[in-house]
């Protein structure tokens, strides 16, 4: 029987009473990239946050991926100040998702 690395299958889930999406490694909160809506409706990322526990097995990758998955399924549109968040969007394209590039990015 092959062996598997589920026990550590990462799942991200929005938390929109925290405003942020969340990533969870076998239950536990590995970290968070946070959100916020404009006047327009536009979610603004301003931060991306791992665990140091949980750094060096890309989990901010997967975490994005997965936010930037979930926002473009909603229709939403997506304005990257967190330079993990853009970094992300600048090597990957995601199917349906509307990108708005800050003309000043500012971290927050």
């Amino acid at each position: 029987m092959p062996m598997t690395d589920s026990a550590e299958d990462p799942s991200v889930t929005r938390n929109d009473g925290a405003g942020r999406y969340e990533i969870h490694v076998d239950g536990v909160l590995a970290g968070y990239t946070v959100f916020r809506a404009d006047t327009r409706g536009r979610l603004i990322f301003p931060h991306t946050e791992v665990d140091p526990a949980f750094r060096g097995r890309g989990i901010a990758q997967q975490l994005v991926a997965g936010a930037m998955a979930d926002v473009a399924s909603r229709g939403e549109t997506v304005i990257p100040h967190c330079p993990v968040v853009s970094a992300y969007l600048r090597k990957n394209d995601v199917p349906g998702l509307d990108v708005i590039w800050p003309t000043h990015p500012h971290p927050e």
